[in-house]
């Protein structure tokens, strides 16, 4: 079913002492979806998806899982949520078989569904032709395979999976990713990283976690439109001079590139782009490029997570100067 929720995070707090690993934070997430949840080190994503999986407990606020709240129904919350943490937790003198079937048998799989549901979890994985031989002999890649199999091995609705791509070469992270993207056909998955291009390549929504406390939250297709920045780049054979292009309307700032190129900054309500083509045609400037300027999904972290650290500063200014007065 369409926009079916799974999960539904209220309010969800998480102290060490007077430290808040996660603070007062709100989301959901909806069958079909993979929900990206981006942050730097140390800002709070696996706190987070260890309190939502139940393996830590919630300093405050609400989890529901398919129906079920994690503290007053936790066994019928937690058999819905599959979970694969940074470290995956594999037994590495068993067969790839042996541990699934271990696995499916801490996870209550009916005894007469784990040949089934071994295969299919398998089959999913790309698992098959390595099913008999020693987890401690395969490679990083297969083991992160292994470890999603071991997450899904109970058809559970909701999958966490905690930076499963780190420490893998570049054909390993496309395999996973491919992976992930198929895992959302029958499942709602949520994907810890701190790894830019992950969120661009896998995800439908994004959030950013920034020192515990959410500072983004959208789809991919909002976040591809704040990546637009008021700016052109501009490729010109005979280029006129920079004071020129300045005296050019609505021009604010002009960056000098390579390559007979440059970056021009315009007001955001203006868009000189057809202006620049007409009169480079008439002047003869030999226009070679005209695209819009893009941020990247780094500069919008930066933006986001920089602005709350500036935030942070002014006030403990604003306290001390408080204090002194």
């Amino acid at each position: 079913m369409e926009n079916e929720k799974l999960l539904s995070v209220q309010h969800l707090s998480r102290f060490y002492g007077s430290l808040a690993a996660v603070n007062n934070i709100s989301f959901h997430l909806n069958k079909g979806e993979v929900l990206g949840f981006l942050g730097p080190n140390g800002a709070g994503k696996s706190s987070t998806m260890q309190v939502i999986t139940g393996n830590l407990a919630p300093s405050a606020g609400q989890i529901n899982i398919c129906g079920f709240d994690l503290l007053d129904s936790a066994k019928q919350a937690k058999a819905n949520i599959g979970y694969l943490p940074e470290q995956p937790p594999l037994y590495r003198e068993l067969t790839v078989d042996e541990y699934l079937s271990f696995c499916a048998q801490i996870n209550r799989v009916e005894k007469s569904k784990q040949k089934s549901a071994l295969t299919r979890a398998k089959e999913r994985c790309g698992l098959t032709d390595v099913s008999k031989r020693l987890i401690n002999n395969l490679s990083k890649g297969y083991q992160q395979r292994v470890g999603i199999a071991q997450a899904i091995i109970h058809a559970p609705a909701i999958v966490v999976l905690d930076e499963p791509t780190v420490g893998l070469d570049p054909i390993q992270i496309r395999e996973i990713r491919t992976l992930i993207r198929e895992l959302a056909e029958d499942h709602g998955v949520i994907l810890s990283t701190h790894i830019l291009p992950e969120v661009q390549m896998t995800c439908d929504r994004v959030q950013i976690i920034n020192k515990g406390q959410l500072v983004y939250s959208d789809n991919i297709s909002n976040l591809k439109q704040r990546m637009q920045s008021n700016s052109l780049i501009v490729g010109l054979k005979n280029a006129p001079s920079e004071t020129e292009l300045a005296a050019l309307s609505h021009i604010e700032h002009i960056e000098i590139m390579s390559d007979n190129r440059f970056r021009l900054s315009h007001a955001a309500e203006h868009h000189p782009a057809e202006n620049i083509a007409q009169l480079a045609v008439k002047n003869n400037w030999g226009l070679f490029e005209l695209t819009p300027g893009r941020k990247t999904l780094e500069q919008i972290f930066v933006e986001l997570t920089y602005n709350e650290v500036i935030a942070d500063e002014t006030d403990v200014e604003t306290d001390k100067g408080a204090s002194a007065a």
